[in-house]
């Protein structure tokens, strides 16, 4: 029989986006993390979270992030993780400047820390540009892959009820849509039907969005392969792209979730910039 050992993790969230983080530079993290992501996001039989984070080495930034949902998947991105690893890799010494870079599966982020007593309370992340060609997000139709230059304001029937989308990339998919009073809206029921609708070849996350302002939304999050969590990065980077591009907001903006407010700066050179909080939770170990 394989003898187990203890493995460490780090209890972590941004904006209540909550994940267990794994040491992998300190640690040999298991190669099994779609199992391991199952078990320890289980809020009843597990540590509870909303997925698995490894931090590891990177050859082309400080350090490296993969990162699984809640059901196993592996996800590209997450705004509130990449918050939270640029937290660890600085307060454990493996970057200790006031910018650190974190390789993702959609490419290198960078993180403006926002240091207080040696420790990292926020950050600013350059999130990149974001990706309108339905082809690139994906959006199908039909098995066919959409073509044109986006995806905006299209009518979706599911079941009998019609919702107007528009869709996005942040290096994860996102479909938006407007509701009149999102803490109303039922997103338990639909948003798995959108997460898993066949215009989603690799699913979708899916926003329910309120516009209360010019300069502020409120918006609850469906994760694809987490279900509704307190936040999402990539998800209000989404909500003010097109709030900006449909003209509901100006291009910065206050994202308010469950969980917490993030700020949304959509600047001129085409980039977003996601600035939230990165918050330690708990220490643990579990029998691997």
């Amino acid at each position: 029989m394989e003898e187990k050992r203890m493995l460490r993790f780090t209890k972590m969230h941004g904006a209540g986006n909550d994940y267990v983080y794994v040491d992998g530079i300190r640690d040999a993290a298991p190669e099994d993390a779609p199992a391991l992501s199952i078990r320890v996001s289980d809020r009843h039989k597990g540590v509870g979270s909303d997925g698995l984070v490894y931090l590891l080495p990177s050859t082309v930034a400080d350090v490296r992030m993969r990162m699984w949902n809640a059901d196993g998947s592996e996800a590209e991105m997450c705004g509130n993780a990449v918050r939270c690893v640029g937290k660890l890799a600085y307060e454990r010494g493996y970057a200790r400047k006031g910018t650190v870079t974190v390789e993702t599966m959609s490419g290198v982020k960078t993180l403006v820390l926002d240091v207080r007593d040696g420790l990292v309370a926020a950050a600013r992340v350059d999130m990149g540009e974001p990706v309108f060609e339905p082809a690139r997000i994906p959006v199908s139709f039909e098995g066919e892959l959409v073509m044109g230059k986006d995806f905006l304001r299209k009518t979706v029937l599911v079941d009998d009820k019609r919702f107007e989308i528009s869709c996005v990339s942040m290096g994860n998919p996102h479909a938006v849509t407007f509701v009149e009073d999102v803490a109303k809206f039922p997103v338990e029921k639909w948003g798995p039907l959108l997460e898993n609708h066949a215009l989603f070849p690799k699913r979708c996350n899916i926003e329910f969005v309120q516009v209360l302002g010019p300069d502020r939304v409120r918006a609850r999050v469906w994760e694809r392969g987490s279900g509704e969590t307190q936040a999402c990065g990539t998800g209000a980077c989404a909500v003010g792209v097109l709030c900006a591009t449909l003209g509901r907001t100006g291009r910065g903006l206050s994202v308010e979730l469950p969980g917490g407010t993030l700020g949304i700066e959509w600047a001129e050179d085409g980039r977003v910039l996601m600035t939230g909080p990165a918050e330690s939770v708990f220490d643990g170990g579990i029998e691997v």
